[in-house]
């Protein structure tokens, strides 16, 4: 069995009170699946959708493979990246000693996302004006009971998040 035959990949999305927008990670996964480079390949979400991390993890790790690569399945980096999410992975790792756990890069930058983009521009060619185009009502998209819009900041959370990640440019040359 070759190392990719052992090894676990888990998507890991945002998640979203609209239950549609997983739909596209789902489908990524699928053809992933299909080509049966890897073990199992799995999605789950950081907060609002199921299945969370906690269980998919679990559900790995009780598969038998030795090494699970989590990738986050997001385009731009902010503090979900840099801490909320290597920390979720860290406070689950500690239940399963054996696993060899990596926490995988985001989507980020690509050249393949170029064409994404010039794509997305060329296929605009036939839609309409923004002020024509029909909304759905925000009430067919409750909060989940005790969530809140947006997750409040203590003042010393924003501090430090200020103090870490505020004023200091990134520029990646390639």
């Amino acid at each position: 069995m070759s190392g990719k035959t052992r090894t676990a990949v888990i998507l890991i999305g945002h998640g979203s009170r609209v239950p549609a927008s997983g739909a596209d990670m789902i489908k990524v996964a699928e053809r992933l699946r299909s080509e049966n480079c890897y073990a199992m390949i799995e999605t789950c979400y950081m907060s609002r959708m199921k299945p969370f991390f906690s269980e998919t993890l679990k559900k790995v790790a009780e598969s038998k493979v030795e090494k699970v690569v989590v990738i986050p399945y997001f385009l731009h980096s902010g503090l979900h990246l840099v801490l909320d999410i290597p920390k979720m992975i860290q406070e689950n790792a500690k239940l399963f000693p054996g696993l060899n756990i990596v926490y995988g890069k985001h989507l980020g930058y690509d050249n393949a996302m170029v064409a994404l983009v010039k794509r997305r521009i060329e296929e605009s060619d036939t839609l309409d004006d923004v002020r024509d185009l029909k909304l759905a009502e925000r009430s067919n998209y409750p909060l989940p009971k005790d969530e809140l819009e947006f997750v409040p900041m203590t003042e010393e959370e924003a501090k430090e998040y200020r103090d870490n990640y505020g004023s200091r440019c990134h520029h990646h040359h390639h």
